[in-house]
């Protein structure tokens, strides 16, 4: 786990740097593990991932009501489900080998912290629960 000072180093073909970076400020901290097993969840689903939120600063976190102790500190990624069939998404990315996972409506968030699950709100919970019994 490190911040990359080489920007032209980039072994995961299916996301930029940018979409992984900060919404804030930009910037880009590189964690070769969590890239790998997110690029490995991408290639067996076989469509692409709209990643909605990647690492946050500490700053932008906490404007966006995050947890203080978020995941996406380091990297974390909230994946939109729209146009993927969630149990497939879900599997894809239980296999690739993330612990925690947030359902809620509109995304799946996952990240390498311990294992752990919660929802959304019961809109989420109403969608995603099929899933998980």
């Amino acid at each position: 786990m490190a911040h990359q000072q080489n920007r032209d180093i980039w072994p995961w073909p299916s996301f930029s740097q940018q979409e992984m970076s900060c919404r804030h400020c930009g910037e880009l901290y590189v964690w070769p593990d969590f890239m790998d097993r997110l690029q490995g969840a991408r290639n067996a689903v076989g469509r692409p991932f709209i990643i909605l939120s990647a690492h946050r600063c500490s700053l932008h976190n906490a404007r966006v009501g995050g947890a203080p102790l978020s995941q996406h500190l380091k990297l974390a990624a909230d994946i939109a489900v729209y146009g993927h069939d969630k149990a497939t998404l879900l599997q894809s990315c239980r296999y690739a080998g993330f612990a925690g996972f947030g359902f809620y409506s509109s995304f799946l968030h996952v990240d390498l912290g311990r294992p752990r699950y919660w929802f959304g709100g019961q809109k989420a919970k109403d969608l995603w629960q099929i899933y998980l019994d």
